[in-house]
């Protein structure tokens, strides 16, 4: 079963459009979904949560159509948006009592083990604070009723390097188990590059492709090279060049580059910049 079935999901706002989105999440895998903001990240997570009406299309999170079940989605999905929601009167342990009575597998051992990991205190109201504070609170919390899919808007926003490389470290292994799966959105690539399985780009509204990660990795690279030998490479090979007096930079499908022409590797972000630019040059 997949934990994520998405099929021609189309939304229409007053200037903007997500426009005909399909993508498919394995169970107990990562996907990183990748865009600028206002690329449709957060739209597309409300609509699979059901918060917002889809135009069109359909959405199945783990074997069930999204509009149906949702007592059992409450149970099997946990969620960190933007905003976290917690009503700022509380302190954790409030937090925690109110999540004991919400969730039928709430583990509370669990949900103070990573707070005092995560060096979030106990007894400070939530409203006093910090940003990274609120948003580990809120992935503690999405941590902690055993559920089957991480839905993260950002999650990792508002966190000092260290704490994010925690952050990714716990996430990390709660996809060990095979029946967990993750989809997270973040503008700080390097951190879904370390987690993720497969990477969504979305620019503009538009999918512009769905991969596993490693496939990509091997399947692209950077030339470094003179103008010259850029006009020499099969139009099938460059996907994005760019030609400065210095020499010429170009992303690469690897297989029709000629053979003893140097490829360097890609990153992921370079990789979405090249595929948004190279887009936009056609």
């Amino acid at each position: 079963m997949n934990a994520l079935e998405i099929r021609n999901l189309t939304k229409t706002f007053k200037g903007f459009k997500l426009d005909d989105i399909s993508l498919t999440l394995p169970s107990g895998c990562i996907m990183g979904l990748i865009g600028e903001n206002g690329a449709g990240k957060s739209t597309a997570i409300k609509l699979i949560l059901n918060m917002l009406h889809k135009d069109s299309g359909s959405v199945s999170v783990l074997g069930k159509d999204n509009t149906e079940n949702i007592s059992l989605t409450k149970e099997d999905v946990g969620v960190v948006l933007d905003e976290v929601g917690i009503p700022e009167c509380l302190n954790i342990r409030q937090v925690g009592n109110i999540m004991k009575n919400t969730f039928k597998r709430w583990d509370e051992t669990k949900f103070f083990s990573m707070l005092k990991k995560l060096s979030v205190p106990e007894k400070k109201p939530f409203k006093d604070f910090s940003r990274g504070m609120k948003m580990k609170t809120g992935i503690a919390v999405a941590m902690s009723h055993n559920a089957k899919l991480l839905i993260l808007d950002e999650a990792t926003s508002g966190l000092d390097p260290i704490v994010r490389d925690e952050v990714v470290e716990m996430l990390s292994d709660y996809t060990r188990e095979e029946n967990h799966s993750i989809l997270m959105s973040s503008h700080i690539v390097s951190d879904l590059e370390k987690l993720c399985d497969y990477v969504a780009f979305l620019h503009k509204g538009k999918l512009l492709l769905c991969e596993e990660k490693d496939i990509l990795l091997s399947k692209y690279g950077i030339v470094h090279c003179t103008s010259r030998q850029l006009s020499e490479l099969s139009p099938e090979a460059v996907r994005y060049k760019k030609e400065t007096p210095y020499g010429s930079e170009a992303m690469v499908l690897r297989e029709y580059v000629p053979k003893g022409m140097n490829v360097s590797p890609i990153s992921i972000e370079e990789l979405f910049l090249f595929t948004v630019k190279g887009g936009e040059a056609k």
